[in-house]
Order: structure tokens, then sequence, then C-alpha cells
């Protein structure tokens, strides 16, 4: 019989926030793929398990995740582990677990501490609906196009940002969906947890010349009903993304986002100021 792959949830800072599942399943399986086995040996020690561990970084989860599902096919279980939070959730495990539905291998989840989770629950934002956007694409078009796409959502956005770049992902946030409460959480569960609460704007001043330390989950609403613009304003907005360098295109589609308009209309509006300009 085959064996199974286990993907168990780990602390994301607060080492006692390992589940007691989470225990008696790394202790009990046959060895351990872990993502860091440095990082995860500390974790490890600390619940006194000695299973075995082998390494299965991001970098090279391709070409290593064939090997440990032969041993899971031949009759091992495994426990898969990140560094912090769930497996394949902005972290190694989305190709091996995808391999491993293929070949008919069990594939059970062990829940456990989620950053997203709780960066969401304590923002004071609406937690119905949300969108996870994981880590935001650096700079460029790539990052544009994604802003474009959720700027229109009603859920609210959670996304992972990097200390040194949580400045400008605030600014490319207020730029592309308005000034909307947002909240930023910094070291869950950590000794110096933190949860900053405003709008994009107000953060954006407090971040733009300092750099905190630790994670970052950022939590921002999502698009609310709001006035319909004036047709004044509309183009006001128009001329500035035109300005500004961006196609007539996208631009009429984020000011359409923004100001209640059809996109359609925002566009037509546009190519006259281009004629007049």
């Amino acid at each position: 019989m085959p064996g199974k792959l286990f993907l168990v949830a780990t602390p994301i800072g607060n080492l006692g926030d390992l589940a007691p599942r989470a225990v008696a399943t790394l202790r009990q399986v046959a060895f351990i793929a872990c993502e860091d086995t440095r990082r995860s040996r500390v974790l490890l020690q600390q619940h006194r398990i000695d299973t075995p561990t082998v390494s299965l970084p991001g970098f090279a989860e391709k070409e290593r995740a064939g090997r440990i599902l032969d041993r899971v096919s031949s009759g091992e279980d495994c426990a898969l582990i990140t560094d912090a939070g769930s497996p394949a959730i902005s972290d190694p495990g989305e190709v091996i677990v995808a391999e491993a539905v293929k070949r008919g291998i069990a594939v059970v989840p062990i829940p456990g501490p989620s950053a997203v989770i709780a960066a969401l629950s304590a923002s004071g934002l609406p937690t119905a609906r949300f969108c996870f956007l994981g880590f935001m694409p650096r700079k460029g078009t790539e990052r544009k196009a994604v802003l474009e796409e959720v700027a229109p959502l009603a859920a609210t956005l959670v996304l992972y940002e990097s200390p040194q770049r949580l400045g400008q992902t605030l600014a490319d946030l207020l730029a592309a969906l308005g000034d909307r409460r947002a909240s930023v959480a910094r070291e869950l569960s950590k000794v110096h947890e933190e949860f900053v609460r405003g709008t994009l704007s107000s953060l954006h001043e407090r971040y733009r010349d300092q750099e905190p330390l630790g994670e970052i989950v950022l939590v921002v609403e999502g698009r609310t009903a709001s006035p319909r613009w004036e047709e004044d304003e509309v183009k006001a907005a128009l001329r500035e993304r035109l300005s500004e360098g961006d196609s007539l295109k996208a631009a009429s589609s984020d000011v359409a986002h923004r100001s209640g308009w059809q996109a359609q209309a925002v566009y037509r509006l546009g190519l006259a100021l281009k004629a007049r300009s």
C-alpha cells in the first residue's frame, strides 16, 4: 500500500502554536520533508521530535519532489513542513501536492497557524469574503496588471510584503485602488506583534520613509459602493494618468474602476481629450 503525504502547518512565530495533532503526525511519519532543515530543526527539537528529515526548498521542489513521492509510493508516510505556516500557500508544496494527486497518493492536510487568517481576523475589515494575493509582483507591467484585476473586487484583499517594499506597495495600492481602509500586521504571534490600522494614505505616510522590522501581512478593504464621479472629475483623473505615461486603455480602465463609470464611456472621454491636446 502507498503511504500518505501529510501537509503540516507550523507556527508563524510562536513555537507553542504547533497543534497536538501536528506533533503526533510529525512523530509518526517515516520522514519529514522540510523547506529548510536547519530552521525546522529548532521546531522539532522544541517538541522532542526525532523523525528523519530531507530537504525540499522551493528552488529545488520540481527536481526533488519525484524522489520523495517515490518513497511515499513504496509505503512510507511523509510530512511536508515549511519554515512557517501552511505548505503550498506562498511556500513550497504546490508542485509536490499536484504530483501526488496525479499519482493517486492521499494528501492529508493538518491545519494550524496561518498568517493570512490571523491578519484578516484582527484587521477590523470585512471578513466574509477575501482574496489572497500572496506576494505581489515586484514591479512593472505584471504588478500593474494584478492591481487592475483586483481593483473592482468587493472582497477584502490580503497580501504578503517585505518590509523593504512596504512603502512602495502602499503607494501603488493607493494609486490603483483609491484611499481605502487598510491594516498592516507585523510580527504575528511574536513578542513584538503589531497592528497598524488606518487608510492607505495614512499608512503610506507612516511607512514611506520608515522601514518596519519583521514580516508583514497587508489587509485592504474591498471596493465599496460610492457616488458616481462628475464628468470633470473623470477628465481630471484621466489627464493625470495619461500625463504619467499610461496608455489610454489602461488609464480608462483604472478611472472606470474608481469613478463608477463604464469603461467605454471613460475611453470615449479620453479620446476626446487626446484629440484636443
